[in-house]
């Protein structure tokens, strides 16, 4: 039987690198959707369609995706520092590459292809560092640095629109680029990946001796990344397209950004609140709960057209799809080793880009063919629900810290090689 050593008796490390990567996601995710914002006057500006305009985010989540495989790979090889500095660089390189583009093609090329592989660059590394790096307060720390990117809303979009009053759209996409490797580049230097303590696997515990291959292949894996996929498919249309929903609705685009704003800072908020319950309660039960809440909430948007609606809205959607995120992360080091993390959340990452991308298409294609968003949020409810009852499959593993009375599952259960090998 192998030694057990308390979890809860071990020091949480380097929260530094929570600061830098609530930094690092603020920057990168606000860079990404500054198209929210200037997807109206964009369109306006250059005839180019809302399905064109759409598409180059949606080829950003999915280069994301892909990209996000690869970078929590080779951080698991190198270290997350390097990683995270070759996304700073390609991150500003690529808003400069937006704001010169004289084709569709060109900024889909840009901000699409190149701005998303950048942006991947700071989230499975850094997330799978703080979670290999905490123990007792694990979900907080992963949600705070996860609450850079509900500042996001609260900063970067209401700096786009103010640019976007002042000077045009390419000069905007300029100016955050310059911005973007201002802040990137120092936050990195405090991207480091914490010692961990050489510990024996305890009874139920990741085991330590599981392949990427084996992890892939694993229930905890397969269901994290199924629920990844529908969850994001679920919200990332109602963020991007709500701005011009409210537009279309009669709202200026200045004070419809704003419930945006207001969804960020919900976020931040449901960040904070459902990492202290998931400590308290276990991750599982959480991400299920607000898995839930956001999907009915999505749909209500449908219900409102006055600017007190939408806050409304905005404030409970926001808190159950920022809360719900970083849980992902938490449940996945409760499944896997933290040597194989980085790879772990990056495949993870990867179908959540699927699904990312799925709701700026799809909500700008319907858009153009009905003239309406309505099936865009009615689509969020199904697939929100659906996120939420694929969650219960989760196999049942032991608290940080063996508290709360929960068994363990055994690591077969974790492991198929291991299982068929008996």
């Amino acid at each position: 039987m192998a030694s057990h050593v308390d979890s809860a008796a071990l020091p949480d490390r380097n929260w530094p690198l929570v600061a830098a990567g609530a930094v690092l996601g603020c920057v990168g995710i606000g860079a990404l959707f500054s198209l929210a914002v200037l997807l109206q006057p964009m369109g306006t500006a250059t005839g180019w369609s809302r399905t064109g305009l759409s598409a180059a985010m949606t080829l950003a989540f999915l280069a994301s995706g892909f990209a996000g495989f690869g970078w929590g790979a080779l951080s698991d090889r190198i270290g997350p520092r390097p990683v995270v500095l070759a996304g700073s660089v390609l991150l500003g390189l690529a808003l400069l590459l937006a704001s010169r583009a004289t084709t569709l093609l060109q900024f889909q090329l840009a901000f699409g292809g190149l701005l998303g592989v950048a942006v991947a660059s700071f989230f499975a590394p850094v997330i799978a560092a703080t979670a290999a790096a905490f123990e007792r307060r694990r979900n907080l720390a992963v949600s705070l640095v996860s609450a850079g990117v509900g500042v996001a809303p609260m900063t970067m979009s209401p700096l786009v629109a103010w640019l976007l009053t002042h000077v045009g759209w390419r000069e905007t996409l300029l100016v955050l680029g310059l911005l973007a490797w201002a802040l990137t580049l120092p936050a990195a230097w405090f991207v480091r990946a914490a010692p961990m303590p050489a510990v024996a696997a305890a009874d139920g515990a990741p085991a330590a001796s599981m392949s990427m291959a084996q992890a892939l292949r694993s229930t905890p894996f397969i269901v994290l990344a199924l629920a990844f996929f529908a969850c994001c498919a679920a919200h990332s249309g109602p963020i991007f397209h709500t701005v011009s929903y409210a537009v279309g609705c009669g709202l200026p685009v200045t004070t419809a950004v704003t419930i945006y704003s207001m969804e960020g800072a919900a976020g931040l908020g449901g960040r904070l609140l459902f990492g202290v319950l998931g400590d308290r309660f276990g991750a599982k039960p959480v991400l299920v709960t607000g898995l839930a809440v956001q999907a009915v909430a999505a749909v209500s948007y449908l219900a409102v057209d006055q600017l007190g609606g939408f806050y409304a809205v905005a404030l409970v959607f926001g808190m159950a799809y920022g809360g719900t995120m970083p849980l992902y992360a938490s449940l996945a080091r409760e499944a896997f080793p933290p040597r194989i993390l980085g790879g772990v959340i990056g495949a993870m990452t990867l179908l959540s880009g699927f699904g990312m991308a799925l709701g700026p298409l799809f909500g700008g294609w319907l858009f153009d063919r009905y003239g309406s968003y309505a099936w865009m949020y009615a689509g969020s409810l199904m697939l929100g629900l659906a996120a939420a009852g694929i969650v219960t499959r989760f196999p049942r593993t032991a608290r940080p810290g063996g508290t709360g009375g929960r068994t363990a599952e055994p690591v077969a259960a974790l492991d198929p090689g291991r299982a068929a090998a008996g």
